[in-house]
Formats: C-alpha cells, sequence, structure tokens
C-alpha cells in the first residue's frame, strides 16, 4: 500500500517535466520564428537582388541597344557628312541620335571615331596632294621653259622677218597666245609651290601693268590710268610676282564682266611711300561668302589649300596671289566694291620693294602710260602785295597801265599785281614732263622698220 504522498511527488515531477517540455516547446518555437523571418528576410534580399540583377540586366540591354543605333547612325549618317565636311564646311556633322540619354564614355567614344577618321582622311589626302602637286610642278616648270624658249624664238623672227603684213598679223597672233599659255602655265606652277620662272632687272610700275595686260585675251579692254612719278620702279626680284598678281586680277576683272564693259587701272603712289595698282570692273560684284573665301586665298595664310578645294575646274588665280603675297611681302585687297558696282581689287607694294631708276640710261618703254600732270598749287598773293593793290589809285593805275611795255602785237600789258613767288616762301612741285623728242625716235624706228618689211614684201611679190 503506497502512501498518499506518492501521488503528489509523481504529479510534482510530471507536472516538472510538462514545464520544462513546454518551456523546451517555446524555446523550439522562438527559434523557429527566428528562423522563419531571417529565412523572409532571406528570400526577400534574395527577391529584391533578383529584381536589381533584372533591373541591371535590362539597362545593360538596353544601353546595348542604344550603343548598337549610335554606331548604326555613326556608320549611315554621321561618317558620310563627315566626308562631305572635310571638302567643305557647310556640311554640317549630325551629333548622336540619343544624345540626352547617352553615356559619357560613349559619346566621347563614338566622337573620337569621327576625330581618329578626320585625322586619317586630311593626313592621306595632303600626301595625295603633295604627290600631285609635285607632278604638277615638274610637267608645269619644263612647258614654262619651252614657252620661254618658243617667246624668244618668236621674239627673234618679228625682229628680222620681212613679210607680207597679213603674215606679221598672223605671227604678232601666235605670239600673243604663247603669252596667253605661259600664263595659265606659270600661275599652275606657283599654285603648286614653284617660282614665277621669270627673272626681271627693276622694272618701271607703268610698264610692268601694262606687260601685265599684254598677257591677256581682251587686253584692249583694259584701260591704263597712271598717277605716279615716271620713275618709280619695281625692284627686279618683285617684278614678275607683282605682273603676275595684276595679271590674274585683270583677268578676273574681265572674266566677270561684259564684252563691252572696259576694266580701268589706276596707278597711284600714297603718302606713305606704297604704291597701289587699283583694278575696277562693272561686273556683277561677289557674294559675301566668295568674298570672304576671296580674302582668305589672297592672303599670306593660304599655304594649306589643297588642289582638291579649287573646284572643277580649278580656279587658281586667287591661290597663285596668295603664295605670291606670302613669298614676297605685299599686299592685296578684293574685298571691296569699285565705283561701277563689280569688285575692286588692289595691290599694294610697300616701299622696300619699290626703286627709283634713271630715265637716261634705262628710258621707259613707248607703249607704256605717261603718268598725268598733276593740277598746279593756286598762287595766292602776299600781305604786302595785297596791302599794295588796295592802296592804289585809279590815277597810278591808269599810269601803271601807259607805262607798261607793249607786246609783241603793240598791244599794251597790264601789269600783274602779284608776285612770281607763291606766299609763304613755298614753292609749287615741279613735274618731269615727258619727252617726245625720245617718244618720236622710238616710233619712227617703228614706223622704219614696219615700212621696210612692207617694201621687201611687195619687192618679193612682184618678182
Amino acid at each position: 500500500m503506497t502512501s498518499p504522498s506518492e501521488p503528489a511527488v509523481v504529479l510534482g515531477a510530471v507536472t516538472v517535466v510538462m514545464a520544462a517540455v513546454a518551456l523546451l516547446l517555446a524555446l523550439s518555437r522562438r527559434k523557429q520564428v527566428r528562423r522563419c523571418r531571417e529565412m523572409d528576410a532571406a528570400l526577400k534580399s534574395a527577391e529584391a537582388r533578383t529584381r536589381s540583377a533584372e533591373s541591371r540586366t535590362d539597362d545593360a540591354e538596353a544601353r546595348e541597344e542604344r550603343f548598337r543605333a549610335e554606331v548604326s547612325h555613326l556608320v549611315s549618317a554621321r561618317l558620310p557628312a563627315l566626308k562631305l565636311n572635310l571638302i567643305s564646311s557647310h556640311h554640317p556633322v549630325p551629333g548622336l541620335l540619343h544624345e540626352k540619354t547617352a553615356g559619357p564614355e560613349d559619346a566621347e567614344l563614338l566622337d573620337s571615331v569621327l576625330t581618329k577618321v578626320s585625322e586619317i582622311v586630311l593626313t592621306e589626302r595632303r600626301r595625295v596632294d603633295a604627290a600631285a602637286r609635285a607632278a604638277l610642278r615638274g610637267a608645269s616648270q619644263d612647258s614654262q621653259a619651252l614657252s620661254y624658249r618658243l617667246q624668244s624664238e618668236l621674239d627673234a623672227l618679228q625682229r628680222e622677218f620681212t613679210g607680207s603684213r597679213q603674215l606679221t598679223h598672223r605671227m604678232l597672233a601666235a605670239d600673243h597666245l604663247n603669252e596667253q599659255n605661259l600664263r595659265l602655265i606659270q600661275r599652275t606652277a606657283i599654285v603648286c609651290g614653284a617660282w614665277p620662272g621669270h627673272v626681271r632687272k627693276d622694272t618701271y610700275v607703268a610698264e610692268l601693268v601694262t606687260g601685265a595686260s599684254s598677257r591677256l585675251r581682251g587686253f584692249d579692254r583694259i584701260k591704263i590710268n597712271s598717277r605716279i612719278a615716271s620713275n618709280v620702279g619695281i625692284v627686279g626680284r618683285a617684278a614678275e610676282p607683282v605682273a603676275v598678281a595684276c595679271a590674274e586680277l585683270m583677268a578676273n576683272a574681265l572674266e566677270h564682266s561684259r564684252d563691252d564693259l572696259a576694266v580701268d587701272v589706276s596707278l597711284i603712289q600714297t603718302g606713305n611711300g606704297n604704291v597701289s595698282i587699283t583694278v575696277d570692273d562693272a561686273g556683277k560684284g561677289m557674294t559675301a561668302e566668295a568674298a570672304a573665301r576671296g580674302v582668305r586665298l589672297v592672303s599670306a595664310d593660304s599655304q594649306d589649300v589643297m588642289l582638291t578645294e579649287l573646284g572643277d575646274p580649278p580656279s587658281q588665280g586667287f591661290v597663285a596671289i596668295g603664295r605670291l603675297v606670302a613669298d614676297y611681302g605685299f599686299h592685296v585687297s578684293v574685298d571691296n566694291p569699285s565705283p561701277y558696282g563689280g569688285v575692286r581689287a588692289v595691290v599694294t607694294i610697300p616701299p622696300n620693294l619699290l626703286a627709283s631708276i634713271d630715265e637716261e640710261a634705262e628710258p621707259p618703254s613707248a607703249m607704256a602710260p605717261q603718268a598725268a600732270v598733276a593740277p598746279k598749287a593756286e598762287r595766292r598773293p602776299s600781305a604786302a602785295t595785297e596791302t599794295a593793290t588796295a592802296t592804289e589809285t585809279p590815277a597810278d593805275e591808269e599810269k601803271s597801265r601807259a607805262t607798261a611795255p607793249d607786246g609783241a602785237d603793240g598791244l599794251p600789258q597790264r601789269r600783274r599785281r602779284g608776285p612770281a613767288a607763291t606766299a609763304g616762301g613755298l614753292t609749287v612741285p615741279s613735274y618731269r614732263a615727258p619727252d617726245p623728242e625720245r617718244s618720236r625716235k622710238a616710233w619712227s624706228e617703228f614706223q622704219d622698220g614696219l615700212e621696210g618689211g612692207r617694201t621687201d614684201s611687195d619687192s618679193e611679190e612682184t618678182q
């Protein structure tokens, strides 16, 4: 028989066991809840990472798609536009297809492609242009030398030949055609980097401009007016370059004006010692764009102009002038309008390229224009003369008139009231008058030679 306390002990033990089990269950449940929460957090983090990865994948795919579109735009639109832009700056190069959404690295990379392609193309174009210039320069110099030899032969024939007037005229026409051909060859050689190919001695300015006009077709339309001293010349090293520049400007004026319109050429020496050669035409003028391009080409900064930039057919006149300006130091402007509505071109020759030539030792050509005589300064009476004239009475005037010496025709001469000298000790500048005897002698020799040729030809025809 058990004691009454045993059930209580058993019950207590069971209670303790159950309490311990409950405690263990609570602890296990709490741990499971914590684990569940951690698993939920990990799951949510994994989902977030998955969404982030998917977003990054989508962004990468979108960026890749945009980059492909930019590359396609670069190939199909930007590179062809760059090719045209390298020919003329009027053709713009489009920007990126998606400028706002494109990354800075992508934009820099795509722009660097254009820069690199442009450098490669320009380098290759310069190499090809240099080779073309060398070939043209060699061919032009050979042709130029032959043309100079032909010119010498024609000059000798003109001096020695005695034939009919018609044959003489045809020989002169052949000489003029050779002059025109020589100018074109010389211009091409200068554009390709050669020197003018002709050495002159010191030459009169008026004679040089006249000779430059004789190289042109339609030279009879050029009217030259000289207002400089007849002994002013250009030093030998710059004479031919200045002649080439004047010939190109006059040729441009003749080409861009009607055949019935004259081209005025004026020669004047300014107060600072420069000599200005002004060419005025009555053409349609130049647009602002053409004038800006002309100013750039005739300046000393036109050395980088390529042959492919001169048009088809190439316009070489302004480029040749620019090279001569850079090499010899004179100045040319073509951006002013002429008073006739066309273009005014001015060649300015500085004093260091001018020379004074002795007219007795080297008389100027009879074909060169004579310098216009400047108007004489007005002579004003001095203060003493004005006072004496104001106090002179009518009786004194009659007396002076009566005592004045008679002229060659027996008529009385009125006495001058003013003195012969100018007021203030100023003297009227003297101007060298043209020598009619020298001109008469030159024309007489020319006429005698022409008459002699006619007489010999007539005698040959009658035999």
